[in-house]
């Protein structure tokens, strides 16, 4: 099968394009600069890699049809105008597999536990949430009406090493895993129950393979690409405090408090939005239609992070 995958080299395509080809896909990666992925691979020897921009490129969808490929794995998409346009070239094309990375940020606020992955009345909070979510929406539709052949993949908070993952304080400033360190005091908003669901790139990419092994099954479908648990800002700051092997030292102020001791309007509104959704994600369709089995728990995958970070020097330990 040939297989293009935009956005080859980020967080998901790192792991995703190695599995690929040692499922013998021919593998074509599109990215909009020479960029390495985040982990070493012989696989990439034989994978062709093709500069093109999404955003410049007028020609884009077309020269991807050009192609002629079997699957398109997009991890690139956040607009829904670029949704439309690969439909529209896509439709009565070969294609048999489109595989749509939307988010769990097309959902809203949490109402009822877990979150629903087929929910079509979602409330997203952000415009990247609400684009993501259009184009799910559209892609149902056009599925159901014209059996265009899409898969929606919506991963949670993507982390592993080699990139910044969400902080117990819901956002990615790395300053909070070093003041733990040193065994500063933490603050944390409310009284730190709301929930972050962290999960593993690699787990991610088995999500989006076996979407194609099991491309039956995924059809028309939407699946979570996550963990299968979350964890509360408390637990997590309480976690990181032991991995440095520190006493816990945790206090809470009220939200508008806290957003004034962080001081940093990017900062709060990241965290704000991470944390306004909190949530919690089970992933019994994703084991029964996609056999998926995660190899790694939302704390192990945080604890991975957080040893890159003191290999790569970004926390010192004293």
């Amino acid at each position: 099968m040939k297989t293009i995958v935009l956005g080859g080299t980020g967080h998901i395509g790192s792991y995703l394009i190695p599995m690929l080809v040692n499922e013998g896909h021919d593998v074509i990666s599109i990215t909009r600069s020479e960029s390495k992925p985040y982990i070493d691979s012989s696989a990439w020897n034989s994978v062709t890699r093709i500069l093109m921009d999404r955003e410049s490129d007028p020609d884009f969808e077309k020269k991807l049809y050009d192609m002629n490929p079997d699957i398109i794995v997009d991890l690139i998409n956040f607009k829904f105008d670029d949704t439309k346009k690969i439909v529209e070239t896509f439709k009565n094309s070969s294609l048999s597999h489109y595989i749509f990375c939307s988010s769990v940020w097309a959902h809203g606020k949490a109402e009822i536990l877990p979150f629903n992955p087929d929910d079509l009345d979602k409330k997203p909070l952000d415009k990247y949430g609400k684009n993501k979510f259009q184009s799910e929406l559209f892609l149902k539709k056009q599925f159901n009406e014209t059996n265009f052949p899409a898969t929606i993949i919506m991963p949670g908070q993507i982390s592993g090493p080699g990139w910044n993952i969400i902080s117990p304080l819901g956002n990615a400033n790395l300053e909070i895993f070093q003041n733990i360190a040193d065994g500063e005091v933490t603050y944390l908003p409310n009284f730190g129950m709301e929930t972050i669901h962290h999960v593993h790139a690699e787990d991610v990419a088995q999500v989006f393979l076996n979407a194609i092994i099991y491309r039956d099954n995924s059809l028309g479908e939407s699946f979570h690409a996550v963990s299968g648990s979350s964890v509360t800002l408390y637990g997590y700051a309480k976690m990181v405090y032991e991995y440095f092997g520190k006493e816990c030292s945790i206090k809470y102020l009220p939200w508008e408090d806290w957003k004034k001791r962080i001081d940093n309007e990017e900062d709060s509104l990241s965290t704000y939005y991470h944390i306004s959704r909190s949530g919690y994600f089970d992933i019994k369709k994703e084991e029964k239609l996609l056999k998926y089995k995660p190899k790694h728990t939302n704390i192990d995958t945080i604890k991975i992070a957080i040893k890159s970070y003191i290999e790569r020097g970004i926390i010192t330990l004293k």
